[in-house]
């Protein structure tokens, strides 16, 4: 059988990698064999092309470099991680994914929305995911967290209050994503990701 893709996507600081480590824990409690993974990164390759992306000064690349770069680490990501994981039957949870795409290089950047698609088709043979949760959090709120543990990777929480908020804003219109607010407590966001995850796939 076929494994589960499940990516996580929010602004900076809304806790994404806490509650797919979180979820990962609860899964493996349930027999299900899981993967944890990252964007951009992921596999040695596109780990290389990650520190590009993410260290430097903000203005270090357009919206175009930006997405040619992401889109070309998550090829290598898809063709060498994700697909054989999901394959063999493993359960693989993303931190990040297309929907960050859309949201940065799309809404923030100004790119055209189809092209971005298009380019994610080509690179990734069309792989979406089975379930996208949005944890969503106020940027001030969620650029206040990230401050104390951004190190060197910290190029896009520079940028001005208007791009976070773009960024945000986007995240909230998709259609196809299960929006949490996550400026509850790690435990309350942890049992409202279990409650989506657990109706969606019947665990």
């Amino acid at each position: 059988m076929p494994g589960r893709f499940i990516s996580f996507e929010g602004g900076e600081g809304s806790g994404k990698s806490t509650q797919l480590r979180r979820l990962a824990v609860r899964l493996d409690a349930q027999g299900v064999t899981v993967a944890t993974t990252r964007e951009p990164g992921g596999t040695p390759g596109a780990e290389d092309i990650r520190s590009l992306l993410v260290e430097g000064e903000p203005g270090r690349w357009d919206g175009r470099v930006e997405a040619l770069l992401v889109n070309a680490a998550r090829a290598d990501h898809v063709s060498r991680l994700i697909r054989p994981a999901l394959a063999g039957g493993t359960w693989v949870l993303c931190d990040r994914y297309v929907h960050s795409t859309l949201a940065y290089q799309g809404a923030a950047r100004g790119l055209d929305e189809a092209e971005l698609r298009r380019l994610h088709a080509f690179a990734t043979g069309d792989l979406w995911p089975d379930l996208t949760i949005v944890l969503d959090v106020d940027p001030a709120l969620g650029l206040a967290r990230a401050a104390g543990r951004a190190g060197a990777e910290a190029r896009f929480e520079g940028e001005p209050p208007a791009f976070h908020k773009a960024v945000r804003e986007r995240f909230l219109s998709f259609p196809d994503v299960a929006v949490i607010p996550s400026d509850a407590s790690v435990d309350d966001v942890g049992d409202a990701v279990w409650a989506v995850v657990s109706a969606r796939f019947g665990l």
